[in-house]
């Protein structure tokens, strides 16, 4: 499964790396609102949520379904602008200008993505003039809980005043913590756009691509941007651009929006812990599959251990040496157990480093 978007024909020219002040306050709010999806930035959670202004934090949660379980893109507006080109402000309040550019229909479709809708990469019938997928929106919106109905219905009887208070809150984080906040990220953010960049101009975008993060990169043919995801989707660039957005805050989450009509962007993490690239889903996929069997989760506890050869795990278990060797193979190909040769003996032994990080790469996977 992954993201796909097509960029043949494109100009490196229209491929700009720059950071982005409304996608990293967006990104804020999620880590605020999740935690556990940001361990490393529990100090910062923790001291934020502590000085949170009471009814500033009630406003929060009228409208956390924006950023909690997903990331909306009202956080991306230069991606909606038409002609698909431009780029994402300097501040804050340029950014938020943009947000306001875009039309009542677009913003709505932004704001009640995936909760409010069934398909994210075509356009759907308009919710402010067809009463049927109006209704079809409450309806949604009634599985997540009453104050989503209630923020639907606002948002779908008067889109303009909801536009005014969703720009007056986040005026009010930024007073409140995201303007220190951005003052101590903004400079290295735009130190890594700038290495992004120049990679991409001296050395191509696969290169480039392949310093965002593993989990994106260039197909064989080189027509299309790749983005290892346990989400299907895909988008074209077009006669438009592809933006990459540094985020200080991201992992391990890697965003792309390929929502029909606009610029494909994508949200990286500017700097993530752990191994450089991750496992793919498709190694996640087979590395559990591969566990899921008793033989094998039995054999595991042995090579565990210690090294063993085929002859002494067939002894231990009571089967053939055969039956032994396709279990183990199955793990060998999975990258579960490692081989070596001592003299005319052949010893297997699990990799207990990489078991070690199967539930992180797990969480990283389904969250990325």
């Amino acid at each position: 499964m992954s993201v796909s978007i097509d960029v043949t024909g494109l100009p490196v020219e229209r491929i700009h790396v720059v950071p982005s002040p409304l996608a990293e306050l967006g990104m804020a709010l999620h880590a605020l609102s999740e935690p556990a999806h940001h361990p490393g930035l529990q100090g910062w959670t923790t001291s934020v949520s502590a000085c949170l202004d009471p009814c500033l934090a009630d406003r929060l949660c009228e409208a956390d379904f924006l950023w909690r379980s997903t990331y909306s893109d009202v956080f991306v507006p230069y991606s909606g602008a038409p002609g698909r080109r431009t780029l994402p402000g300097a501040t804050l309040a340029e950014e938020l200008d943009l947000l306001d550019k875009l039309s009542d229909e677009e913003f709505v479709d932004a704001a009640l993505e995936f909760t409010c809708q069934t398909n994210y990469a075509t356009r759907g019938a308009d919710r402010l003039s067809d009463r049927a997928a109006r209704e079809r929106a409450l309806d949604l919106a009634a599985a997540r809980g009453a104050h989503q109905v209630r923020f639907t219905q606002r948002l779908l009887d008067d889109p303009p005043a909801i536009r005014a208070w969703f720009r007056e809150l986040l005026q009010d984080c930024d007073e409140a913590f995201f303007a220190d906040m951005w003052a101590r990220v903004r400079h290295p953010l735009a130190a890594d756009a700038r290495h992004k960049t120049q990679l991409l101009r001296h050395k191509g975008l696969r290169e480039a691509l392949g310093s965002v993060s593993g989990a994106v990169a260039m197909d064989e043919a080189g027509g299309a941007v790749v983005v290892d995801k346990l989400s299907e989707g895909q988008t074209s660039t077009g006669d438009g651009g592809l933006l990459l957005v540094p985020t200080s805050l991201g992992w391990p989450h890697l965003f792309v929006v390929h929502r029909h009509g606009w610029q494909p962007t994508i949200l990286y993490p500017s700097a993530a812990p752990g191994p450089a690239a991750p496992p793919s889903v498709a190694e996640l996929t087979l590395r559990m599959s591969a566990l899921a069997h008793p033989v094998r989760m039995r054999l595991c506890r042995h090579l565990a251990r210690g090294s063993y050869t085929t002859g002494e795990l067939a002894d231990a278990y009571g089967m053939t040496a055969p039956e032994i060797s396709r279990h183990l193979s199955v793990l060998k190909k999975a990258g579960l157990v490692t081989t070596r040769r001592h003299g005319r003996y052949v010893q297997h032994q699990l990799d207990l480093g990489l078991v070690s990080r199967l539930g992180a790469d797990f969480i990283e996977g389904v969250l990325r």
